[in-house]
């Protein structure tokens, strides 16, 4: 496999443009599978690849969320794709891009040109044939809101480095597109159960069971592209974390908070279930409601709020004056009211009021209990 020979992809007018309608549609508002549709045609005429995977992610756990996008070529690859991203150990990780000083790289160059050396890489090209798959995390400030993977098929060049650079830049905006729909995303009418739905997996990643109120949640979770998919992709990345988890690959949680169909906010979590013996089998993975103090961190990111802004929108919530806050932030009554002016900016409020409805009462559906905020 040799490195594409392309060292300017916006060398042709049709290929700006493309650019510019990519940019166009990242300012057009709520996005979702369409919009993932829409960019993959687009930077086709840009970064030619013949496969493609997307999605949105939580940004403090950046696990994947709806919406999600699947080429039909992968159909039925999406549990090993994740069991590969936490359970073996390889190149381009996304949690390593997450990190990396660029959000894009390709498994070529990752590899030093010898992508032999990576399992996926040989797994991929065995099973669909595929070659160099160019990765990016969809990256705002240090919050990572989606991910995409391209691949070309084997025996094409490699993504070249000015691909790389030219993912890189459309990166932000991307970003900023799904940061924005965390905030605006429309509701549809959705009577979920109260009850949480429980799935099981075997020790190979396999769906064991499920209870009926699954269903149900599963159906919340589902956007128009994954209508046709057995398990929608938040679920099964959380399932191959929490078993990542407990093989002692990976450390914390396994969590994604999503927001489903009805504009209610869930939480996803899994855990490791171990045999008699002690050794690492079945997963379970859960679906319920989140709680507020799920919910807030994620807006007040969406939001782009600063952590001293956090901490001050934080007891606002709380009831406390401008003295209180004062006092116990150290800094003066003025520096708090600043602070408190750019809040209401970046919100579009004017009111202590307005603001904690804004944050948190427009984005969670149950009342609000003392002391359930940011955490």
């Amino acid at each position: 496999m040799a490195e594409h020979p392309s060292t300017a992809p916006l060398a042709t007018p049709a290929a700006r443009r493309a650019r510019e309608h990519i940019l166009e549609l990242t300012r057009e508002g709520v996005v979702g599978v369409d919009f993932f549709e829409q960019v993959s045609q687009q930077l086709r005429e840009i970064i030619p690849f013949d496969a493609s995977f997307w999605s949105a992610t939580d940004p403090l756990t950046t696990m994947a969320v709806t919406p999600t996008r699947v080429d039909e070529s992968l159909a039925g690859q999406c549990e090993r794709y994740w069991e590969r991203e936490f359970l073996i150990e390889d190149v381009n990780h996304f949690h390593d891009l997450a990190r990396a000083p660029s959000p894009v790289a390709s498994l070529y160059r990752a590899t030093g040109g010898s992508p032999e050396r990576s399992l996926r890489y040989r797994e991929t090209r065995d099973t669909l044939g595929y070659g160099d798959e160019l990765r990016a995390v969809l990256r705002s400030g240090s919050r990572v809101w989606g991910i995409a993977s391209l691949w070309r098929e084997e025996g094409r060049p490699a993504f070249s480095l000015a691909e790389e650079k030219l993912m890189a830049e459309l990166s932000g905006a991307l970003a900023e597109a799904l940061r924005r729909t965390a905030l605006l995303a429309p509701r549809e009418r959705c009577d979920p159960p109260e009850a949480p739905g429980v799935l099981v997996f075997d020790a190979s990643g396999a769906l064991e069971s499920l209870n009926d109120q699954a269903d149900a949640w599963m159906q919340e979770l589902e956007s128009s592209a994954e209508s046709d998919m057995t398990i929608a992709t938040q679920l099964l990345t959380v399932a191959a974390r929490a078993r990542a988890i407990s093989a002692g690959r990976e450390r914390g949680l396994s969590r994604a908070r999503v927001r489903g169909r009805s504009g209610r906010w869930l939480v996803v979590h899994g855990f490791g279930l171990r045999g008699a013996g002690g050794d690492a089998g079945k997963v379970v993975v859960v679906i319920e409601p989140a709680k507020a103090s799920e919910v807030a961190p994620i807006i007040v990111e969406a939001y782009g709020l600063t952590a001293r802004e956090q901490q001050i929108t934080q007891m606002v919530a709380q009831g406390r004056t401008t003295d209180e806050i004062a006092t116990r932030l150290f800094l003066s009554s003025h520096t708090v009211r600043d602070y408190l002016k750019q809040v209401f900016l970046k919100v579009g409020v004017s009111s202590r009021g307005e603001l904690v409805a804004k944050i948190f009462a427009e984005h969670y559906l149950e009342p609000l209990h003392e002391g359930a905020v940011i955490g």
